[in-house]
């Protein structure tokens, strides 16, 4: 969603790299592409203004660092800055002294309240919670249905007592709801709310009368990051017809201008504190101010990642990956390894969006987006058509073997050949990098090592003074260097014959003893 802008922003800070310092004109200029970048990505007006006004200021009194160049410094400026617009710190959920806690969604029709109640239902059984899904909507069609479909997919209770479409009372059902609870022990009461096409007296209405039900600890007002600046229009409405206390993203992973996201939490005064970035229950999360000024300042999200990994990776599997990877120079790492850390990447989500959480990776955006997903399939389709002969030790694999796996996986026989190929090389670059020789072919980079061949050339092309391949001339150099020699050498060192007269002075001499 925020590609246009991350474009937009890179683009302008290599205009400043390579400036030893900046004049009052860079700053002018480079505040006008930030500002035309965020306007472009929709973003509202106050908002870009009060953005610039603030950068313009803090650039402007730019203190010489020696650790940053002062590109580097406007990054950093901007940086924080984006993070103070998406609302500074981490919002939390406030969970109630007595049981249950109570949050309530709101928001237009369409926002997808119901399927980030699965979502946020999921996530809070994550946290070990015991939530429960509460049907309110009962005038959208099938809306009674769906939650509970949702509810069940996502492994959490759901409390529908009424069959919707036009029936049933929603505040009756929320106060009920709240008995239930406590009387099954959820300790979590997620009210779905009706939502309409455009804000109107009846939707205020009927959402009020439930929050002054079931005095919600939380209402979160869910948006739709893609309808653009009627977002803000619609947060500002809610705000002051219902009130909330946070506001849910969703749809976060659409293609549309989503400057007006930025600009909710700054207009409001109420911070983002979910996001939804996909279709599955899965693709949700807390929001972060900074993560998400880092990802769109291209300089990853690396903190994410690393949670990600931590879900679906356990320590005890990681240590024995590592310790078969240092032994042996790898050959105790199998294909049958190799698959089992494969799914467990395939786990953590889409590959694409995985590397998207990498500095620096959107320059290569396009590669990225057009990776096929399914070729992960294939590869684990090859290994699983091998024997368990064949995947301990791939070097038996001959030309019939790979006809037969090739056969049984539906693939071209040149394929099961690739793949045994850059197993093999893949596990002598991990072999290496686990006994701490660094990645190969990088030298020049700390910690990363480098081919010796490459560092004996270097070594090698540094030695000496060439010398002339002119007879005349080289008699001539080796004659001047002669004669510097016997004279003290070309860095006014002593003569041989002073060296041998020279004595150190007496202080010296008295020092030493």
């Amino acid at each position: 969603m925020f590609d246009t802008l991350s474009d937009r922003l890179s683009a302008t800070f290599k205009n400043l790299r390579g400036k030893g310092r900046l004049s009052e004109a860079d700053i002018d200029a480079t505040a006008r592409e930030i500002r035309i970048a965020l306007l472009e990505a929709d973003v509202a007006l106050p908002v870009v203004r009060a953005f610039i006004k603030q950068v313009k200021e803090r650039a402007s009194g730019l203190v010489t660092s020696q650790a940053l160049n002062p590109a580097q410094q406007v990054i950093k400026i901007v940086n924080e800055e984006l993070i103070g617009i998406l609302g500074g710190e981490t919002r939390r959920l406030r969970f109630a002294k007595t049981a249950p806690t109570v949050i309530m969604l709101a928001g237009l029709q369409g926002a997808g309240k119901t399927t980030l109640a699965g979502k946020l239902g999921k996530w809070l059984k994550g946290q070990g919670h015991s939530p429960l899904l509460v049907a309110c909507d009962l005038q959208r069609p099938n809306a009674v249905n769906q939650l509970s479909v949702v509810a069940e997919r996502a492994g959490v209770a759901v409390y529908a007592p009424e069959p919707g479409n036009g029936v049933g009372d929603p505040v009756k059902v929320a106060q009920d709801s709240i008995e239930f609870a406590r009387a099954k022990q959820y300790d979590v009461v997620i009210v779905d709310t009706a939502g309409r096409l455009g804000i109107d007296q009846e939707l205020m209405r009927q959402a009020a009368d439930i929050r002054d039900a079931v005095s919600p600890d939380e209402v979160l007002f869910v948006v739709d990051a893609m309808i653009g600046q009627d977002a803000v229009n619609t947060a500002e409405a809610f705000r002051d017809g219902v009130g909330f206390d946070g506001v849910v993203l969703s749809k976060l992973d659409g293609d549309a201008r989503g400057g007006a996201a930025l600009s909710i939490a700054h207009v409001t005064g109420k911070q983002i504190m979910f996001a939804s970035n996909g279709e599955k229950l899965d693709d949700f999360d807390a929001f972060h101010p900074d993560r998400m000024a880092s990802r769109i300042l291209d300089m990853g999200d690396l903190l994410t990642l690393i949670e990600q990994a931590e879900k679906t990776f356990s320590q005890a599997e990681a240590e024995k990956m590592a310790s078969k990877l240092a032994s042996s120079k790898g050959k105790d790492f199998t294909l049958d390894d190799f698959l089992a850390q494969m799914e467990q990447v395939r786990k953590m989500g889409s590959i694409s969006k995985l590397l998207g959480m990498l500095p620096g990776m959107g320059q290569i955006k396009d590669q990225i987006n057009n990776i096929d997903e399914r070729d992960v399939d294939r590869t684990a389709a090859i290994i699983k058509s091998m024997t368990p002969g064949e995947r301990q030790d791939p070097n038996i694999i001959n030309g019939s073997r790979r006809a037969r796996i090739a056969k049984g996986s539906g693939v071209e026989v040149s394929a099961v050949k690739n793949l045994v190929e850059r197993f093999f090389d893949a596990r002598k670059m991990m072999s290496r990098m686990a006994q701490g020789g660094g990645m190969p072919g990088m030298p020049g980079i700390p910690g990363m090592g480098g081919g010796p061949g490459r560092q004996k050339k270097q070594i090698k092309q540094a030695k000496g003074k060439r010398k002339s391949g002119n007879p005349m001339k080289r008699k001539a150099e080796e004659a001047a260097a002669a004669e510097r020699k016997a004279q003290g050498g070309a860095l006014g060192l002593p003569s041989a014959e002073e060296q041998k007269n020279f004595e150190l002075p007496d202080e010296f001499k008295k020092f030493m003893g």
